[in-house]
């Protein structure tokens, strides 16, 4: 999730270890904690960016990144505090094992997934929020905020962050529900009224809600592409066709940072060629296509080309949001459904 978020839910987390013992240090020392796994994108000044993107969300995300960082960081916080004699060793150290783990596990909810189980090199992603969502943090941060007015023992204070944790947890397995119960069982019906005979498919939701969804579906040859509102009136019937084209990335697939790019895709690519050089499409966050002359534009792109010494360079397409004012507004009104 983004930054702000992991850091009211580490607050929050590092408030219901510690709070009534050491007070709003207690909110301080969590937020700090909660963003601690994130400072993997130091590594974004000395990688190029596909290897960037393949190490963000690994070791720094696992749950063995949390064990070793906890009495570490514990202790440290620790002697800061010592003569104060609020809190020992071992409660500063649950505090920060609790807030850095709950940071991947929240990751795990979103597209990019985690290396949860590092060394193991999956990436746990359940797909069921998009990377930032107000819905989630604004309750979130408005009682995180309220709790730093109290008093650290009053009952008061207690409840308002066990409100914070228990409707931001209520509202992670909504997405869950919502995307099993209501999303995909949409998205089935609607492959099947095309006649579309998908071997795999995924959903995801579309930037800054969990309302309205994009699907794709995988067939042999291709992707089906489409969108679903809950605020439609009936399951989707709208797709578009993107081929695989697969076999023109095949003479570059033993190379190391071509391989990296399909594992961040997570299988889900398509593959176009512009003279001599290839383009690789991630379709994990779909196309950034918001008018007919933005054909062939996606969220992540990859060039990969070969030089005259035969050695294989690839790069990230830069990002091209020009129009960002048209494309959350055509967002907001395909959120209110179709055929209303």
């Amino acid at each position: 999730m983004d930054s702000l978020t992991q850091i009211v839910l580490g607050a929050s987390v590092g408030e219901a270890v510690l709070g009534k013992k050491v007070g709003n240090k207690a909110l301080l020392w969590g937020a700090i904690a909660g963003t601690i796994p994130d400072l993997d994108v130091i590594g974004n000044f000395f990688m190029d960016p596909i290897n960037a993107a393949y190490h963000h969300r690994g070791f720094s995300h696992s749950i063995v990144f949390a064990i070793i960082m906890a009495p570490l960081l514990g202790w440290l916080v620790h002697k800061i505090y010592e003569k104060k004699n609020e809190a020992d060793w071992k409660g500063w150290s649950w505090l920060f094992f609790w807030s850095i783990f709950t940071h991947p596990i929240l990751d795990c909810f979103t597209t990019w997934g985690t290396r949860l189980l590092w060394p193991l090199n999956e990436r746990v992603t359940f797909n069921s929020i998009f990377v930032a969502d107000p819905v989630y943090t604004l309750p979130f941060l408005i009682l995180v905020i309220w709790v730093m007015f109290k008093k650290r023992d009053s009952a008061a204070r207690r409840k308002i962050n066990n409100a914070a944790l228990i409707i931001s947890t209520s509202y992670l397995l909504f997405t869950l529900v919502n995307k099993e119960l209501l999303i995909n069982p949409a998205f089935e019906k609607g492959f099947e009224s095309q006649g579309i005979e998908w071997v795999d498919y995924s959903t995801k939701p579309a930037p800054l809600n969990n309302i309205l969804w994009y699907g794709t579906a995988e067939t042999m040859d291709g992707y089906y592409m489409g969108y679903y509102s809950l605020l439609d009136k009936s399951y989707p019937t709208q797709f578009d066709y993107y081929p695989k084209n697969h076999e023109l990335i095949d003479p570059y697939r033993d190379e190391k940072l071509v391989h990296k790019a399909i594992f961040l895709t997570h299988e889900y690519y398509t593959v176009s060629q512009k003279h001599d050089t290839i383009q690789l499409n991630d379709l994990r966050f779909g196309t950034a296509k918001i008018s007919p002359e933005d054909e062939g534009k996606y969220v992540f792109s990859y060039w990969v080309n070969k030089k005259e010494d035969g050695t294989v360079v690839i790069k990230k397409m830069p990002d091209d949001f020009t129009d960002m004012d048209k494309a959350m507004s055509l967002l907001w009104e395909r959120i209110w459904g179709i055929n209303n």
